[in-house]
């Protein structure tokens, strides 16, 4: 599976995006998804995951309550919609696929990445 994120840009803090990633192949279905992120000289960051059928998400403490991911199967597309940006929230943005098939937040479940987004937030 090869993914590809986008959507990313320059936003206001308060303000908000939605990225999209959006998936070759037609396994798509077969895999949970997640959202990584990485501010330069930080550590990548899990942002959240959503299973097989879309049907169960989780998320990082961070963004828990701002942000929400949703999928299209049909689309082989992958979303997530950020509000209440914050300046903390600046980072390239990668989504990723998983053959885990309880919850899990560590990138090494992870294997597919695709190319990030940035995401600026000015203050």
């Amino acid at each position: 599976v090869q993914l590809q994120a986008s959507g990313g840009g320059l936003v206001q803090a308060g303000g908000s995006l939605r990225l999209s990633c959006t998936a070759s192949g037609r396994t798509f279905r077969s895999y949970a998804l997640g959202w990584f992120r990485q501010a330069p000289g930080k550590e990548r960051e899990f942002v959240g995951r959503i299973n097989r059928s879309g049907a169960v998400t989780g998320y990082g403490d961070s963004v828990t309550g701002r942000f929400t991911i949703s999928r299209d199967n049909a689309k082989n597309t992958v979303y997530l919609q950020m509000n209440s940006l914050k300046p903390e929230d600046t980072a390239v943005y990668y989504c990723a696929t998983s053959s885990v098939v309880g919850h899990t937040s560590q990138s090494a479940d992870f294997g597919s990445w695709g190319q990030g987004t940035l995401v600026t937030v000015s203050s």
